[in-house]
């Protein structure tokens, strides 16, 4: 419907006279028509009324035998018009590519609204994009040229029209959005391999897969993305191509860019797969490079314009609006668009009054906006989202806004954070922009120091200290808001520093440096570290990052050492006295791209956040696809039916706990295990009752309940229903949970048949931290001991577990931690750099023994954090942190690792 809705209003710009003769055909087949079934119901009548002969009925006679002149006439004046009507429906259709086009970009436009609901587009504004794009674009007097150049200028204009309404992180979803929808319209694409590429490959059942010929370098993972591969036509012997050759496919893999022509692929794979099939080997593959290779697709397919979002000009945007369209700024945290706004006013004369919407300001906001529509000034309601309360009535206002006859020089901008519940009409018939702070160190660094005025920069009383350390803290604080695109290395919590946490610090900096002749280090670093900035930090191990920084910066050296080095780069050091404009130029001289060596990470750390930023914008777009059939035929339905079907056959039943478990010997550890099989038989009971819910849904015996339909959608997209994570969380997707799930229970399984394991799988446990206690209270009734005295030791077990015939004497052999943010050195039992591109190493086996007296702390150990999977925030009823383990850190200092994020994990998400 939309799309022939377009076509007419494209026909009617392009060829009115064909638009023109279509209404006028229309209009006269109409009239033809009705005038047939007008004399039908004229003879009827008479018909009806007649008495007698109807041959002696002259006036009957005579009416039929008109009505048969004229039903003769109108009829030959149908046929003419319908082979009119055809030829110009033929013409008419010559355009048709043009509004399957704008059809399809005004779908992938309503689809944003499900990534953010700020993000709304009413089909009226879209179709004045599409009348400007068929005002502006080149005209042409050859169809095909004309159409082709009205597809480009449109796919664009839309392009980078709603580029200014999207935060930063969506800008390539889009465009991929957009690239894909347009290949697959246009039959270049084939379904199947897009899906792939979106939802990869999942294994459920690992008897049947091919051996994996390369596990030092191919990850469980991306072996089961390839078998999965194989299952598609194109790749078909793609796995036992991995068999024959093996090298090749390892040294593609170690290529520093694999998406590029120049990493050429094995054999007859060079030449056999298309881009979108390079596309889905570099997704299986090489995951930190998805974002990297959906970026050349796109340049492939529409151009590199469509990689490089246009900067946001508020001149721009004010010369596309209207009196009474309302200009709405999406916030980031940290970001305030006022001194803009009030330097633009100022540039174009007009009065600018700005007000920040709260309690009570209701009345003071509607009399600016009066005053604004008579008198033609500009009126910003700021922070709209701390009143949501009265934003019914703005929409009211805004909809009467054109009625009213602004001023034209009246302009209303609104800021406001993300909401779900912002109206609907207010972003659909305004400008929407959002607002980000600068990225990067030398972004940060920059607009800290241009903020600052020459007076407040030459007014301590101690300007060597100052000049030095004020450099010095705007180092840190650029490092505490840029770590956040490292994720779980950066910060467990992500906070949001902004510019008052600085300039409070600037000012205690400058009043103590005036106050104490000795520098008073200790306070400075409590003030910055532990109030200005640590007041917002609630997690200890952040707030232990955050000193091991100050500790780094703030110190004799800094203010002692010519260009003293601020992390273990030569590009950045603290520069010399001068005046303000001398800093501002050392900041200019910082490189342009972040290595994560400056913020005392490794580089795998890179590779980590664009694995991380590959995920989730595949995860976004597969939110986004619509519930069609997949490329061979199969429905939704179906493919949750059958997949409902193979997880009931392999989830296990829950268990008779009194048989399997045995009489309680008053053991701590014989209620871990019974309150083990407890939590493990309330999930498997709701698994498969769930399935086979799902299953009788889905065949229409039973209503397919909101939570049914949750379940439904999740499995749908190969991820785990959230209501069965109330047991333990992960991040796992459903294959890899699937069989995780069954590992968790046949451990205890095992420790029911065969007694208690030698060594223990700590990740199986629903509440490790109830297992530990368990150990705890063992060692204690075992030594006579109180628990409270009680601390743990963690030697490091060189043996593999089949030598490990007996448990030890105290607490326990613990396998499966996983190393996150460095490599771990097996002769030597310590912490050491991780190998390129190795962001998890496996730890060997490690004895969890409780000791009574904790000696001090010994130098040279790392207290590493235990959670309990990659999610180190946890949630508010489960966090994920357990407890330190102590680790020889190596060659590096404690503090390296503490900035590299290092932690043990008992789970990870693949």
């Amino acid at each position: 419907g939309l799309e022939d809705q377009l076509l007419g209003i494209v026909v009617r710009k392009e060829r009115p006279d064909l638009e023109a003769q279509k209404n006028e055909l229309v209009v006269a087949v109409a009239a033809g028509k009705r005038k047939l079934v007008e004399l039908e119901d004229t003879i009827l009548r008479m018909l009806s009324e007649a008495s007698g002969s109807l041959l002696e009925d002259e006036a009957l006679v005579l009416t039929l035998q008109s009505s048969k002149t004229t039903s003769v006439e109108v009829e030959q004046q149908l046929a003419v018009s319908e082979q009119t009507e055809a030829k110009i429906d033929a013409a008419r259709e010559g355009y048709r590519p043009c509004a399957y086009r704008a059809s399809i970009l005004y779908f992938v436009l309503s689809d944003l609204a499900r990534v953010d609901p700020m993000y709304q587009f009413s089909l009226d504004a879209y179709v004045g994009l599409f009348d400007t794009s068929l005002a502006k674009s080149a005209k042409s007097d050859e169809l095909p040229q004309r159409i082709a150049s009205l597809n480009e200028y449109h796919t664009y204009f839309v392009y980078r029209s709603t580029c200014r309404a999207l935060f930063e992180t969506h800008k390539l979803l889009f465009s991929f959005q957009i690239c894909a929808k347009i290949l697959l319209g246009a039959g270049k694409m084939d379904a199947a391999e897009c899906d792939f590429f979106l939802r990869g490959g999942q294994v459920f059942d690992k008897s049947a897969q091919p051996q994996n010929p390369s596990p030092d370098w191919l990850s469980e993972a991306a072996w089961d993305h390839v078998t999965e591969l194989d299952k598609l036509p194109a790749f078909r012997d793609i796995v036992s191509s991995f068999g024959s050759a093996n090298a090749d496919w390892h040294e593609w893999c170690r290529h520093p860019q694999p998406e590029a022509q120049a990493a050429k692929l094995p054999g007859e794979w060079e030449t056999r797969c298309s881009e979108m099939q390079r596309l889905i080997l570099v997704r299986c593959l090489r995951p930190d490079r998805i974002v990297f290779a959906a970026t050349a697709f796109i340049v492939n397919n529409l151009g590199t314009r469509f990689t490089e979002p246009p900067v946001l000009d508020l001149t721009d945007v004010l010369a596309d609006s209207a009196a009474a369209t309302p200009l709405i700024f999406v916030l980031s945290p940290g970001v305030d668009p006022t001194n803009q706004l009030t330097q633009l006013a100022q540039q174009r004369e007009v009065t600018f009054h700005s007000i920040a919407l709260g309690q009570g300001q209701s009345p003071h906001a509607l009399r600016l906006i009066d005053e604004g529509v008579r008198e033609g000034h500009w009126v910003l309601l700021a922070n709209c989202h701390l009143m949501m309360s009265w934003l019914g009535e703005l929409d009211k206002i805004v909809e009467g806004l054109p009625a009213r006859q602004p001023h034209a020089s009246f302009r209303l901008w609104l800021s406001s954070s993300p909401h779900p519940a912002f109206p609907i009409g207010i972003l659909q018939r305004g400008i929407k922009m959002t607002t980000e702070p600068p990225k990067g160190l030398k972004a940060n660094m920059t607009r800290l120091i241009q903020n600052l005025s020459e007076t407040r920069f030459s007014q301590c009383t101690k300007p060597h200290k100052y000049k030095k350390l004020l450099f010095a803290m705007c180092w840190f604080h650029s490092l505490l808001v840029d770590r956040r695109k490292f994720g779980n290395l950066g910060w467990n919590i992500p906070y949001d520093f902004n510019d008052s946490d600085f300039e409070v610090s600037e000012l205690c900096l400058r009043l103590y440096l005036d106050e104490y002749e000795e520098t008073p280090w200790e306070a400075l670093k409590y003030l910055i570290a532990e109030i200005n900035y640590g007041g917002r930090v609630t997690d200890d191990r952040d707030r232990r990052l955050m000193n091991v920084y100050m500790d780094q910066f703030f110190c004799d050296e800094t203010l002692d050492t010519p260009a003293h080095r601020l992390s273990s780069l030569p590009d950045y050091v603290v520069p010399e006295d001068g005046p303000l404009g001398s800093y501002l130029e050392a900041c200019a001289g910082l490189p342009q791209a972040d290595r994560p060596e400056a913020f005392g990470q490794h580089p795998n750390a890179d590779i980590a956040s664009q694995i991380e930023a590959g995920n989730s914008m595949l995860e976004v777009i597969v939110s986004l696809q619509p519930r069609a059939a997949d490329g061979g035929g199969a429905t939704p339905d179906d493919r949750v039916y059958a997949l409902a079907g193979d997880l009931l056959e392999l989830v296990p039943e829950a268990c008779n706990i009194g048989a399997k478990a045995g009489e309680s010997d008053g053991s701590a550890m014989h209620v871990v295990l019974v309150q083990e099989l407890q939590r493990y038989n309330k999930l498997l009971a709701a698994i498969r009752l769930s399935l086979a819910d799902v299953r009788k849904g889905i065949r229409g015996l039973v209503v397919m309940s909101a939570e049914l339909d949750d379940i439904f959608q999740r499995l749908l997209v190969g991820a785990v229903p959230p209501s069965w994570l109330s047991a333990y969380p992960s991040l796992k997707p459903l294959a890899s949970w699937a069989r995780d799930l069954i590992q968790r229970w046949q451990q205890l399984m095992d420790w029911c048949d065969r007694g208690m394991p030698t060594v223990f799988w700590l990740a199986g446990f629903t509440y490790p931290t109830g297992f530990l206690t368990a150990l705890m209270q063992t060692a204690a009734r075992e030594n006579t001991v109180s628990v409270d005295s009680l601390s743990w030791d963690f030697p490091i077990v060189g043996a593999e577990e089949a030598s490990l015939t007996e448990r030890p004497k105290d607490g326990a052999y613990v396998k499966g931690l996983f190393l996150e943010g460095a490599g771990w050195q097996h002769e030597e039992g310590c912490l050491c750099e991780p190998a390129p591109m190795q962001l998890i190493d496996h730890m060997p086996i490690v004895h969890f023994r409780p000791v009574e007296t904790r000696r001090s702390k010994a130098k040279g150990v790392y207290s590493c954090p235990l959670y309990l999977y990659p999610l180190r925030t946890g949630s508010r009823e489960r966090p994920s942190f357990m407890l330190n383990v102590d680790l020889k850190s190596g060659a590096a200092e404690p503090e390296a690792w503490v900035k590299r994020g290092t932690a043990l994990l008992l789970a990870l998400a693949s």
